[in-house]
């Protein structure tokens, strides 16, 4: 299933991302954006292009996943 992350504070409210995968993302009001952040396995490839067409990449796939592996890896390291 893939994960997903969106940093609110890089996000001007384009909406490329709820245009390309409205079944995840969607704006509420001029700037709120609202999104599933684990969605269906299915929406893999349009969360790609969303993720892509954002023009300020706020939109991260599978982000969470990268930084769990990144600390476990730098635990590991650092218990040695």
């Amino acid at each position: 299933m893939p994960r997903i992350a969106v940093d609110l504070n890089r996000c001007q409210g384009y909406a490329q991302c709820a245009f390309l995968a409205p079944e995840v993302f969607a704006l509420h009001g001029d700037e709120a954006l609202l999104y599933d952040p684990e969605p269906d396995e299915g929406q893999r490839e349009k969360l790609a292009q969303a993720a892509a067409a954002c023009p300020v990449q706020a939109v991260l796939v599978d982000a969470v996943d990268s930084v769990d592996s990144v600390a476990a890896a730098a635990g590991a390291v650092s218990d040695r």
